[in-house]
């Protein structure tokens, strides 16, 4: 019996730190293509304008949900269905990064061409793995492990960002941004023969027969499973349940500029400091989600992200300088990490195994749009308002989603109403 215990607890330990790991390599290529590539263009003298542009090779992340079928029917068979695709991804993205080290920026126009090609392919290839990863961590993760594995897999992320972030400048700034980008790219390579070690998925009874079904199947099995009525509430919830951080956090930089506070203070500030603090309120959401279970951990960071907003209101209202600042940083980025931890384990919950690619596309691009559409008025509300009232609506932003919840994920129950149960999976 204790053995059993153990070989299960060693077992959970691996599928974290599997995760986690697998959480890294999805942010260290867009962590390179973005932050590191504007600073090695910036430094040579590629005027601002020309670096903006680089923002469009973010587009394939919001795409990434038009091919994420095929990656449900045309499946690498060896070492399973998700770790082959994973494996072949994370190879080519570790050549694609080391073509950076043959490149100029400052060469020649065609050469910011060829730079800006290869930006577009690794976010092609980086959204596609992305893809590929939510699907293998929701297929790997029993229900009750959901809230770790998705701290683990932010964390990971986070963790790229500010190996990236921090440490590729540093690198860059003692050897070059060339050794910065091979240094990503070493460590993107690395991780390809990790993958294969990883756990193996068991192997799914129903694989997708044909394309037909791997485009229409995701959705005519959510809608099968949920009705229509309540897949349009679980849609609508996706898109709100972090509607009040997306506000918050398009607006916060302009706010801490008109502020008086400088650039360099905020980037430190928030890329340093704030990261640390997601981190580990991502690491004591996870923490506490076994405790707590889904619906209630659901509700819980739901409510306290939405009243940590409070500290930016306070910081506008009140000031408080530097000590302010970190303050607000700090309460907002600690109660967005628990957040993000529940929210990652709604959108697993959801997703039959059979279609978890596509259908996990499918709810993260839902999500997005509270980021891109829903939050794109939070300027002018401001102009209006003023900022800390501004920052009070961003609290009252939450009431829709906790509305929806008493429908979706009651507090006496497990599981939100709607959820993948395999042991009712007749598919």
């Amino acid at each position: 019996m204790r053995g059993s215990i153990r070989e299960n607890s060693s077992g959970a330990w691996r599928r974290t730190l599997t995760v986690g790991l697998e959480g890294f390599a999805s942010g260290l290529p867009l962590m390179s293509i973005s932050s590191l590539l504007q600073g090695w263009l910036t430094s040579s003298g590629i005027p601002v304008g020309m670096v903006g542009l680089l923002g469009l090779s973010e587009l394939p992340y919001t795409l990434k949900l038009f091919w994420a079928p095929l990656m449900d029917r045309w499946a690498i068979p060896w070492p399973d269905r998700r770790r082959g695709w994973m494996a072949l991804l994370q190879l080519l993205i570790g050549v694609a990064l080391l073509g950076f080290t043959f490149l100029h920026p400052g060469a020649a126009p065609s050469e910011l061409l060829l730079i800006g090609l290869a930006a577009i392919l690794v976010a092609v290839l980086s959204a596609s793995q992305d893809v590929v990863l939510d699907a293998y961590r929701t297929d790997l993760l029993p229900s009750t492990e959901r809230g770790v594995g998705a701290a683990a897999a932010t964390l990971g992320y986070r963790g790229a960002m500010l190996f990236i972030g921090a440490g590729g400048f540093v690198i860059a700034g003692k050897f070059g941004w060339r050794i910065a980008f091979l240094t990503a790219a070493v460590l993107m390579l690395a991780i390809a023969p990790l993958t294969l070690l990883a756990p193996k998925l068991a192997k799914i009874q129903h694989p997708v027969p044909n394309l037909k079904e791997a485009v229409i199947g995701p959705a005519r099995e959510f809608l099968g499973r949920t009705g229509g009525r309540r897949a349009l509430q679980i849609l609508i919830l996706v898109m709100l349940y972090r509607w009040p951080d997306g506000l918050l956090s398009m607006m916060a930089v302009p706010f801490l500029i008109q502020s008086g506070f400088a650039p360099e203070v905020i980037g430190t500030v928030q890329g340093g400091w704030g990261i640390g603090a997601a981190m580990l309120g991502t690491a004591i959401g996870g923490l506490f989600f076994s405790r707590l279970g889904l619906n209630r951990a659901l509700w819980i960071y739901g409510i306290i992200g939405a009243i940590s907003n409070l500290a930016y209101w306070g910081l506008a209202r009140f000031g408080g300088g530097f000590k302010g600042l970190l303050i607000a940083v700090s309460v907002e980025n600690f109660c967005s990490g628990m957040v993000v931890s529940a929210f990652l384990a709604l959108l697993m919950s959801l997703c039959n195994p059979r279609f978890s690619a596509a259908q996990y596309a499918l709810f993260s691009g839902v999500y997005a749009l509270s980021r891109s559409v829903l939050s794109t008025p939070g300027g002018l509300v401001a102009g209006q308002v003023g900022w800390s009232t501004f920052f009070a609506l961003t609290i009252a932003a939450a009431v829709p989603s906790l509305l929806l919840l008493t429908v979706i994920a009651p507090w006496k129950e497990n599981l939100p109403r709607g959820a993948f149960d395999p042991s009712r999976d007749a598919t």
